[in-house]
């Protein structure tokens, strides 16, 4: 019986990494280890094999399945508050402007400029698309005419998780479906 995982070139298979609590390291960005990676952890005892694809490679002197689903064998707990960057500000935001909800040409803004005295941190920066970032100018929103559909403020790691959510990835492996809670068709 021909099962489709078999053709598959080995880097076609990325590997769910799960922390020890079997919950997914990340949401957004799913957390997926290429599949060379996943093997060497295994072999250095660093995680379990849950689940394996159909798919196996050889050394010189045996023969593995490829995994599809591991689990580090130590927890790591997540840090409370992310890194503020671009992408973690966007997802804050749900990838949408928060003077207009577009969700094309988003840059970030200063909602108290820093030519007023405005830093960038997490309370001070909202998404914005190019053109509410160009009507605000150097102003406040207000100054500008403009309103915040919500008030910026500094995410923890499992808001952002629970927003990165609302973005299931373009792959999702059907061996992956016990660990992952999207209401999505998941691939063969």
């Amino acid at each position: 019986m021909y099962h489709p995982d078999i053709l598959k070139h080995p880097d076609a298979c990325p590997t769910l990494v799960l922390n020890a609590d079997y919950t997914p390291l990340s949401y957004y960005p799913l957390s997926l280890w290429p599949w060379q990676t996943a093997v060497k952890a295994v072999f250095l005892e660093r995680v379990d094999i849950v689940r394996e694809y159909d798919r196996e490679v050889h050394s010189p002197s045996q023969s593995i399945r490829l995994p599809s689903v591991i689990a580090l064998r130590q927890y790591v707990k997540p840090s409370q508050h992310p890194a503020f960057t671009r992408f973690n500000l966007f997802l804050r935001d749900r990838f949408e402007c928060q003077y207009c909800g577009s969700r094309s040409e988003l840059t970030f803004d200063h909602v108290v400029p820093r030519a007023q005295g405005g830093r960038t941190t997490w309370e001070n920066v909202a998404t914005a698309c190019a053109p509410c970032n160009l009507k605000k100018g150097g102003r406040t929103p207000r100054q500008a005419g403009l309103a915040l559909f919500q008030v910026p403020f500094r995410p923890t790691s499992w808001q952002l998780q629970e927003n990165g959510r609302s973005f299931p990835p373009h792959y999702l492996h059907q061996s992956w479906r016990d660990w992952l809670y999207w209401d999505v068709e998941l691939d063969a």
